[in-house]
């Protein structure tokens, strides 16, 4: 299978050097330069995969995430975001508006690549292999893994993929601490502590997202998280 990718920049030789090296890894690329016409390309037909840049003239990464997690058609969408390696605030609100991922610039083409490999098979993995039909049921919180659907109190809650990967895996390994570390492994395939800040970022919204159920998500202090049903 080939994965469309979309490739947003208002940096045009950077642009162009990403779109040749992917391109030499087999995947389909598409080009915008800015915000606005990256939606209009994705409303056109949605990619597999959009790697964007945070600052960009007419509409910035921020709003063009925030637009796709607001649409049932893309709230889905694998998104890596490109930030400023000085920019830390960037790096959370991407993380925050609901970016899967971020790379920081100036970067190696080579740890990107890696990070869209791991991203597209995990979501790829998870699509494809959704498994029997598991529903599991904890106070006013109950999940349905086979439909990736969340429920408090009968309510949908739209979570994003890594969100659900988050919750569906926390849950199925109740009391068990997991450390940040494991967490990024086994969910983003890369674990580097440096990224830890990724899982307090997810977590943080996942709770929020949960509203009182969130409750159920511990935090082990200095260590990572657990799921633990309290009343």
């Amino acid at each position: 299978m080939t994965h469309k990718i979309l490739l947003v920049d208002d940096d045009e030789e950077l642009l162009a050097a990403l779109e040749l090296k992917l391109r030499k890894e087999g995947y389909e690329i598409d080009t915008a330069p800015d915000g606005e016409a990256a939606l209009e390309k994705i409303q056109a037909g949605v990619p597999d995969l959009v790697i964007l840049d945070v600052n960009m003239p007419r509409m910035n990464g921020m709003d063009v995430c925030k637009a796709l997690r607001s649409d049932d058609k893309t709230r889905d969408l694998a998104i890596i975001m490109l930030t400023a390696r000085d920019d830390e605030v960037d790096r959370i609100l991407g993380l925050e508006f609901g970016a899967d991922d971020y790379v920081t610039k100036p970067y190696n083409p080579r740890e990107l690549i890696l990070r869209v490999k791991g991203l597209l098979k995990r979501i790829f993995h998870f699509q494809d292999n959704p498994g029997a039909s598991e529903y599991i049921q904890v106070g006013p919180l109950s999940i349905d893994l086979s439909k990736h659907e969340v429920q408090i109190e009968g309510q949908v809650v739209e979570l994003t993929l890594t969100e659900f990967k988050l919750l569906s895996y926390l849950i199925k390994n109740p009391g068990r601490i997991k450390t940040r570390d494991f967490l990024l492994e086994q969910i983003w395939e890369y674990g580097d502590g440096v990224f830890s800040r990724t899982i307090d970022t997810h977590i943080q919204r996942l709770r929020s997202k949960l509203k009182e159920a969130g409750k159920y998500i511990k935090t082990v202090r200095g260590v990572g998280y657990r799921f633990e049903k309290v009343d």
